[in-house]
């Protein structure tokens, strides 16, 4: 199950991104429909990882940061 949700906004300028990616790196034209999916698969089936990652991040940083704290004990 994928609790990511972008605004329309959001995901015309990601689908934006990827043509122009495929476009300046690959030299090869992406219609709207195709990057749209490859935005969809990214989202469906990858994302999850960045964001786990990015948890996992954010807890070690706190956790170091509670360290900090409790070394300035008196």
């Amino acid at each position: 199950m994928n609790n990511i949700k972008l605004s329309r906004d959001k995901k015309e300028e990601m689908i934006t991104a990827i043509k122009d990616y495929f476009k300046n790196e690959r030299d090869e034209d992406l219609g709207e429909l195709a990057a749209g999916l490859l935005l969809n698969f990214i989202i469906e089936d990858l994302a999850k990882e960045f964001y786990n990652q990015g948890v996992f991040d954010s807890y070690k940083y706190m956790n170091d940061k509670i360290e900090d704290l409790l070394s300035i004990q008196l």
